[in-house]
């Protein structure tokens, strides 16, 4: 049996994850976004009661959700670092060009792949912050 090789993450390269994710959406570009995860990813989004189970749908997803221009910015987090795997959790805010910003809980689960040795997002959930 081979054994894993786990790639190695730090708490700083997590962050900048989220800030090329965050890149991405500001270029306007869904393909850039959807890019950024991993073909067999789940997305569960903000603005959507539709889960996105591959990338034709999360590109969907994000060809509507770029119209608006958001920038995203994180809140609060949490960071758990793990063999090939790391988790991004806490709270976020949209601004848009147009409305209210949008305040949310995120999770961000991040694989390490192999086959094109980079990191890419596996799982996204990102639900409404409920009233306080």
């Amino acid at each position: 049996m081979a054994e894993v090789q786990c790639a190695p993450i730090s708490r700083p390269e997590v962050e900048a994850l989220f800030e090329q994710w965050n890149g991405a959406l500001q270029s306007g570009d869904p393909d850039q976004v959807s890019a950024l995860y991993d073909p067999k990813a789940l997305l569960l989004p903000t603005l959507s009661p539709i889960p996105r189970r591959d990338p034709a749908a999360i590109r969907d997803y994000f060809l509507g959700f770029l119209q608006r221009g958001p920038v995203g910015q994180i809140e609060s987090r949490t960071l758990q670092l793990g063999c090939n795997e790391a988790v991004d959790a806490g709270t976020y805010s949209f601004r848009f060009r147009e409305g209210e910003p949008v305040q949310a809980r995120y999770t961000f689960v991040y694989g390490y792949s192999e086959a094109d040795g980079r990191w890419l997002i596996q799982h996204h959930h990102s639900s409404l912050q409920p009233p306080a």
